[in-house]
């Protein structure tokens, strides 16, 4: 799967799991053990793989094969030995993916996947084991590996709230080590998510930027923030550094990330852009 044209972080990341950059050797690894830092690997779409307190995380790792996909996969299921928590914000293909969770279960037999409540039973089937699974439920904080998860309900164009489940769409705010990371999932901003978000004081957060319109959603493709209303939702927030996720995955359903950029310059000079290369690498530090 990887030759010479492979990227060095992602070699790092995926030709070796569990060593190279995430098992530590390196200096940006052991920054991202320090308090206020984590590093950063963005592999497509809204996937993550996020190096925090001591602590491997995955968010909605999007790994199945496709000719619909414009970038490959970024390696295999079972060359995820590292995984610590999978966190899924929701039952699409390219968030609970079918293809990846099975894989990454075996290969990670300590994981725990935190996922929706009304998702449960569709996790459990792809991974074969309840007891690994951990229910989240919108504004019920959960203690895990030394790190504070507080779910935030996402709007993905609709609630779609289950009356005794609750919703099914999520996304969480990640606290360790003097560290705030807000992963707003796929969502539209909606009365009271930023008042739901004001009081984390929230470091860095990654929010997407897909946009949504009648022709999309008239063909069942369901939208998010456009990029317009990522930035607002990032200033309003004061983040430090906000990074822009959901793009350039699938053809006719994405952005040029540079519209972000430009519109955050305009409207909120003071918050940093990161914009990832493919498969690229970012360690953050806290001011």
């Amino acid at each position: 799967m990887f030759d010479d044209k492979t990227p060095r972080a992602l070699a790092s990341l995926a030709g070796s799991p569990g060593g190279g950059v995430l098992a530590g050797g390196n200096d940006g690894d052991e920054r991202a053990g320090h308090a206020g830092a984590v590093g950063i690997w963005w592999l497509g779409q809204a996937s993550l793989v996020l190096k925090l307190a001591g602590r491997t995380i995955y968010v909605d790792p999007y790994l199945a094969p496709g000719a619909h996909r414009l970038v490959p996969p970024a390696f295999a299921p079972d060359q995820v030995t590292d995984a610590d928590l999978v966190l899924l914000t929701h039952d699409h293909g390219d968030h609970i993916d079918p293809a990846a969770l099975p894989g990454i279960a075996l290969a990670s037999p300590g994981g725990r996947f935190v996922t929706p409540r009304p998702t449960l039973e569709r996790v459990a089937e792809l991974i074969g084991d309840d007891a690994r699974i951990v229910a989240a439920t919108a504004g019920e904080a959960l203690e895990l590996d030394g790190l504070t998860l507080t779910p935030i309900a996402a709007k993905h164009e609709e609630f779609d709230e289950d009356p005794a489940l609750g919703f099914p769409y999520l996304g969480y705010v990640i606290q360790a080590d003097g560290l705030t990371i807000y992963n707003a999932g796929d969502t539209i901003p909606y009365p009271g998510l930023v008042e739901s978000l004001q009081d984390f004081a929230i470091d860095l957060a990654f929010i997407p930027i897909n946009g949504r319109d009648f022709f999309r959603t008239s063909v069942g493709t369901i939208g998010n923030c456009d990029y317009r209303e990522a930035a607002e939702l990032a200033s309003l927030l004061a983040v430090d550094t906000v990074v822009p996720v959901h793009y350039g995955m699938f053809a006719g359903n994405t952005v040029p990330p540079g519209h972000f950029v430009s519109y955050l310059a305009e409207r909120a000079p003071g918050i940093n852009a990161q914009v990832m290369g493919r498969y690229g690498a970012f360690l953050y530090q806290r001011p």
